[in-house]
């Protein structure tokens, strides 16, 4: 009787020759069925089959030169079992372990030594070469083992191990000699530093790469023999020939460095990687309002700013980028092509000039009357598409007149309608209905739609006015005309240098109202340490608060610096000289952003509304003094939902009140 102590058990195991057929037994070191010989614990049902029992400790493995294998009973991992280097399924049983962290299922570990050794005599699993024509999608979505790409032509599978590989892959040879690694010969080999090809610049995280793993240097098995031509009429009048050299080049099309493979174009005086052959020559990035165009360089005098519209750094002129001459927007290639999200590829010329054209083929307003005022010629009198009657231009600004758009104090002329009490702004009568909005979600034009009541997907304040509408399905965000506005960089007036949009950047504090940057999304300059949170760059300029009987400014530093003055007249507490501040000139007062503004500062005061809550007409108010919320019982003092009845009192908090709806009898503007 044949006795086996193994490693993996605590007990001595029996060698059986035979099958057993009184129960269905499974091998604890590959957890397959046992159909054959094994090696079983008479204790407590442990069994290993023969080929398992036999397998070394320690494996060389073809695939991975740099270190030997070790056999591990169990995950080495303390956070869970890992995923099998050569079929990608969880490891829950026994497993072949190396210290840079590659593992491989038992039975994988040997199937893919004997793929390398050509040794289908022992290959059971493999069903001999079939073409992939004409089979099931499963077998078109699945990818060669070898070079990662999909199964077109002929192809080995293993149905049992989910294994698939091209019959090409499968006659690859494992030594092979390249004239862009003269020094040593390249391995077919797991790719487990993670190494790019040295050609394409792409990496490849599973399959088989050649390697040389002295000089750390990689190719792709499809890149060992690129093609001497390639011609791309859509991207690229002229066609790049191959130069198989051991040179580094800077790429004429992205701007980055490259070695060893380039296609130039010898008409232009082009050295490009391969990749880069291709790069669509317009898109449509989220970065920018129009569609940029890749070029080859950018002369200095037409572009006045050099900085990555993306990642704020100095961009090559003379290396490729993508450029709205518009505008003079410039991104780095990789940057505008980062993500497949952020952009979309527009097909021809005719097709950006029809993007362009939007606006003008569906006007938010039209001019009803004209006016020569000196040499300028004015609009006087527009039929704007948001109201049902003509707007005509005034400079009778009275005291506390909000804008229907963007439900900002009118401190300039305006559009005025003579029949009820609607303004506008100059500038949101002339918003275009169609917008490119600059977000990381929104790729098509958003539809400028009014009469809202919504919290901005971007800001996330509650706002009434104008809106721009993303029409995607089961999409519908709503972006105030504030963020649909805002450009990058940002001029703001707080601070000398432009500033840039980071989604998140840690350890700052804000120069505006001196919370903490983390987490959140913030405009900061590259220069110096400055940084503001979006929500506070879209502090108005111009505010106003009913402590005080006059227009607050925006202060963004305190001249005075002795810290007793520095207290906010409305919430009485201290205040950094340092952040930002509203202040009365004629009163002296300060006070802080939030203290002016409160919760609800975009909300027009003066509308009117239904809601589920009150069976009368309500009007938005914020009164001077704080009468008890007929909700909740606290004091108003913000803003409030008044009851238009005069023998009716019911008052209630914003906050109080839901499914809010406008009604488009406009009042007056009752605060």
């Amino acid at each position: 009787m044949e006795v086996l102590r193994h490693f993996s058990h605590e007990h001595p195991l029996i060698f059986n020759e035979e099958r057993s057929h009184e129960s269905e037994v499974y091998c604890s070191a590959c957890g397959e069925l046992v159909l054959g010989p094994r090696f079983s614990c008479m204790d407590c049902g442990f069994h290993l089959d023969k080929n398992c029992a036999e397998a070394p400790d320690v494996m060389n493995h073809p695939f991975h030169r740099k270190h030997n294998l070790e056999l591990k009973a169990s995950s080495p991992y303390d956070d869970g079992s890992p995923l099998c280097g050569f079929c990608n399924n969880i490891c829950w049983n026994f497993l072949y372990h190396c210290s840079c962290n590659l593992d491989f299922h038992i039975k994988c570990a040997f199937l893919s030594y004997k793929v390398l050794k050509n040794d289908f005599r022992e290959l059971q699993h493999l069903v001999p070469i079939i073409s992939s024509e004409g089979h099931s999608r499963e077998l078109e979505k699945a990818q060669c083992f070898s070079c990662q790409k999909s199964l077109l032509g002929s192809v080995y599978i293993s149905p049992d191990y989910g294994f698939y590989l091209h019959k090409k892959c499968l006659e690859l040879p494992h030594e092979i000699n390249h004239p862009c690694h003269r020094h040593h010969s390249l391995f077919l080999q797991f790719n487990s530093d993670h190494l790019p090809c040295q050609i394409c610049q792409e990496t490849q995280h599973e399959g088989l790469v050649y390697c040389c793993s002295i000089c750390k240097f990689v190719l792709h098995t499809g890149c060992v023999s690129p093609p001497p031509i390639i011609e791309d009429p859509s991207t690229h009048e002229h066609p790049f020939t191959r130069c198989l050299k051991n040179l580094s080049f800077n790429c004429d099309a992205c701007g980055t460095l490259g070695n060893y493979v380039s296609y130039n174009c010898l008409t232009c005086s082009l050295m490009v990687h391969k990749k880069c052959i291709t790069l669509p020559r317009f898109i449509k990035s989220i970065w920018h309002d129009h569609p940029i165009s890749h070029n080859y360089f950018v002369v200095d005098n037409e572009c006045t700013a050099h900085d990555c519209g993306f990642c704020h750094e100095d961009v090559n002129m003379e290396s490729g980028s993508y450029y709205c001459s518009k505008c003079k927007f410039i991104i780095h290639v990789n940057c505008a092509l980062q993500d497949a999200r952020w952009y979309y590829k527009i097909e021809s010329k005719d097709k950006v000039n029809a993007m362009s054209a939007v606006g003008a083929l569906d006007p938010s307003l039209f001019v009803i009357k004209r006016t020569k005022i000196g040499e300028e010629i004015i609009n006087a009198e527009i039929k704007h598409f948001s109201h049902q009657h003509n707007l005509v231009l005034s400079n009778k600004v009275k005291d506390r007149m909000y804008c229907d758009g963007c439900s900002q104090l009118i401190l300039t002329s305006f559009y005025g309608c003579l029949e009820c009490d609607f303004f506008l702004h100059k500038y949101c009568a002339k918003l275009p209905k169609k917008k490119q909005v600059i977000s990381l979600y929104h790729q098509d034009p958003l539809s400028l739609i009014p009469h809202c009541i919504f919290k901005c997907a971007l800001c996330r304040f509650m706002r009434s006015g104008f809106a721009y509408k993303c029409e995607v399905y089961m999409c519908n965000d709503l972006i105030c005309v504030r963020c649909a506005e805002i450009h990058l960089p940002y001029k703001s007036q707080g601070h000398k240098h432009p500033l840039h949009f980071y989604p998140q950047l840690n350890g700052l504090s804000c120069n505006a109202c001196g919370g903490s940057t983390d987490g959140v999304s913030i405009y900061g300059c590259k220069t110096c340490s400055f940084a503001v949170h979006y929500q506070c760059i879209l502090a108005p300029q111009i505010a106003w608060h009913k402590w005080d009987k006059h227009f607050l400014t925006l202060r963004y530093h305190e001249d005075n610096d002795y810290s007793e003055f520095h207290c906010c007249d409305i919430c009485e507490e201290k205040r950094s000289p340092n952040t930002w501040f509203y202040h009365c000139a004629i009163c002296d007062n300060s006070a802080h952003l939030h203290c002016v503004l409160g919760d609800y500062p975009f909300i027009k005061r003066g509308r009117t509304f239904i809601t589920n809550d009150h069976q009368h007409t309500l009007i938005s108010v914020q009164k001077a003094h704080h009468p008890k919320c007929c909700k909740c019982g606290k004091p108003c003092f913000d803003l409030a939902l008044e009851c238009l009845e005069e023998e009716c009192k019911y008052i209630s908090h914003w906050r109080c009140n839901s499914n809010y709806k406008i009604l488009w009898k406009h009042s007056k503007n009752l605060v």
